[in-house]
């Protein structure tokens, strides 16, 4: 979320409106099926809300109000706070504002997850309330069952999450633009034409949201006879959607189920 970047606002929406249905901020027509609104939204960011954020300042009055009457219906925010954002809603000001009138923040992982703020009227989320709730949990089981089932010993610090990429040098990757690993996968996939590709998408993730991968994904280049080798698949939980009962069993079978097919093939 740069100036001059408009496909991160593009690309969050169906995920920001999924999260507005799971919290009961949708109107009445969207609330009746999450799928319903989540394919509306798509439709929206794909057509006329890229077309607007295309406009820049050349956007009529009138074109930016209906905008932003859509962006509201579309993220349970209000019309008034969408127009004071330029029409473009952060993720972080997202996690803030969408309950904000019950002093609650949603999570960055996982949007069905409630905090609880010092500062109600801050700009950003003080943590990401998803997060804390399986760091501890992730931390302690990994290392019980490493040391206990695994026998692996070692005393190092075991980091759950690391600023190492703080120092990761992405080479080719980046050359002077925004890092893109999908080039070098589109390459993978031309040179072994059997790499088969599994994409798992969690309709509440925004920390990868599915409609930014289904765009990556729609840009590959790929020759047409290898757009079958790639499936995609989607649950009703976050970036970690194992950590939601029906959503780990429909993983496995899904899964199982692209195992055996590749196998075949």
């Amino acid at each position: 979320f740069q100036a001059g970047n408009e496909s991160p606002y593009i690309s969050f929406l169906p995920t920001y409106t999924a999260t507005a249905w799971y919290h009961k901020k949708l109107p009445a027509d969207l609330q009746a099926n999450l799928q319903t609104a989540v394919n509306e939204s798509r439709q929206f960011a794909l057509n006329e809300y890229s077309v607007a954020l295309m406009k820049g300042d050349q956007l009529s009055d009138s074109d930016r109000s209906n905008i932003a009457q859509k962006l509201a219906r579309y993220t349970g925010l209000s019309q008034q706070f969408i127009e004071s954002c330029n029409l473009r809603i952060s993720d972080s000001r997202f996690f803030k504002e969408l309950r904000r009138s019950e002093r609650l923040t949603v999570g960055r992982l996982d949007s069905r997850f409630i905090g609880r703020d010092r500062d109600a009227a801050g700009e950003d989320a003080e943590y990401d309330p998803s997060y804390a709730a399986i760091q501890g949990s992730f931390t302690a089981n990994f290392n019980d069952y490493v040391r206990k089932d695994l026998k692996y010993e070692n005393d190092i610090t075991y980091e759950i999450l690391t600023s190492i990429y703080d120092e990761w040098n992405p080479g080719r990757l980046a050359r002077g633009h925004y890092i893109n690993s999908s080039e070098p996968l589109r390459q993978a996939m031309t040179e072994n034409p059997a790499l088969k590709i599994f994409v798992a998408n969690g309709l509440y993730d925004l920390a990868t949201p599915f409609f930014a991968t289904e765009y990556t994904f729609n840009h590959l280049g790929l020759d047409p006879s290898l757009r079958n080798n790639i499936s995609m698949h989607y649950y009703e939980a976050g970036h970690m959607m194992y950590i939601n009962k029906p959503s780990l069993v429909q993983l496995k079978s899904d899964l199982a189920s692209f195992y055996q097919n590749t196998l075949q093939k």
